[in-house]
C-alpha cells in the first residue's frame, strides 16, 4: 500500500532524444506514474507552469539551452524536484547540477529498475521531509529551530532550506552528541539506494554549514568526525565549539 503515495504522480521528463523520452515514460507509465514530455528547454519551462508536476527528470545535454541554464531557469521560479541524467563519466556535469539545485542525478545508460528507484527515492525523501515535532530548540544565542513550522532562525533570520537540507539537519539535530555514521545519514536522508553514495552527504553538509555557520571552515553547530561520519553539537549539554576541538 505504501507504493500508493506514487500513483499518479506527474512527472515531466526532458531530453532531446525522442526515443530516450519515451523509454523514460514506459518505464515510469507501467510504475503507475503520469508521464510528460519536453524536448527543449523553454517548453519544459512553460510545461512546468501548466502542468505542475511532482518531479522533474532532466538530461544535461540538449540543443536549445541545455540542462544546467534550464535548471537554473526552474529553480527561479519553483522548488520541484529534479533529476539530472548525466553522460557516463562525467562526474563535473553531476557535482555541477547538485550545486545548482539539483536533487539527484542519474548517469547514462540506466536500467528501468534504476530510474523507478531513483525517482521514487527522491519523492518519498521530499514527502518525508515535513518530519519534526512541536518542539521549539533553541541552540544557541543565535540558532533557533522549529521542526513543527518548518522554521530555522540564525540571528533572528529565518533561513530557507531546501527538503533534503532540511531533513539532513533533522536527524543530526535529533542526535545531537552523537556521531552519526556516513551510513546511518545516507539510510535515513536518502534512502538505501544511496548507500554508495558518501560524497552527498558531504556536499549537503557543506550546503548546512554555508547557511547555518558564521565560520563554515571552522564549524562550531556541524561537527566532523574524521573517517566516521558527522555530529550535531551537543547543545542539551552545553558543549562550545571549543570543546570538541
Amino acid at each position: 500500500m505504501a507504493e500508493d503515495m506514487f500513483k499518479n504522480k506527474k512527472i515531466l521528463v526532458v531530453d532531446d532524444e525522442e526515443r530516450m523520452a519515451r523509454f523514460i515514460r514506459l518505464n515510469l507509465e507501467h510504475d503507475g506514474f503520469l508521464v510528460i514530455e519536453a524536448y527543449r528547454g523553454m517548453d519544459a519551462i512553460r510545461l512546468l507552469r501548466e502542468q505542475l508536476p511532482d518531479l522533474i527528470l532532466l538530461d544535461v545535454m540538449m540543443p536549445d539551452i541545455d540542462g544546467f541554464e534550464t535548471l537554473k531557469m526552474i529553480r527561479e521560479v519553483s522548488s520541484v524536484p529534479v533529476i539530472m541524467l548525466t553522460a557516463k563519466g562525467e562526474e563535473d556535469d553531476r557535482v555541477k547540477g547538485l550545486e545548482m539545485g539539483a536533487d539527484d542525478y542519474i548517469t547514462k545508460p540506466f536500467s528501468p529498475r534504476e530510474l523507478t528507484s531513483r525517482v521514487k527515492a527522491v519523492l518519498r525523501r521530499i514527502e518525508a521531509s515535513g518530519v519534526g515535532s512541536g518542539e521549539v530548540i533553541q541552540v544557541d544565542d543565535h540558532l533557533k529551530m522549529d521542526f513543527g513550522r518548518r522554521e530555522i532562525w540564525l540571528d533572528g533570520k529565518l533561513v530557507k532550506l531546501r527538503p533534503t537540507e532540511y531533513r539532513l539537519l533533522y536527524h543530526l539535530v535529533q542526535n545531537a552528541g552523537w556521531v552519526l555514521t556516513y551510513d546511518q545519514i545516507l539510510s535515513k536522508v536518502w534512502g538505501y539506494e544511496y548507500r554508495d553514495e558518501p560524497h552527498y552527504v558531504r556536499l549537503y553538509v557543506n550546503y548546512l554549514r554555508q547557511k547555518l555557520e558564521k565560520d563554515p571552515a571552522n564549524p562550531k553547530y556541524i561537527l566532523t568526525e574524521r573517517g566516521v561520519g558527522y555530529r550535531f553539537v551537543d547543545y542539551k549539554r552545553g558543549e562550545t565549539s571549543e570543546e570538541k576541538k
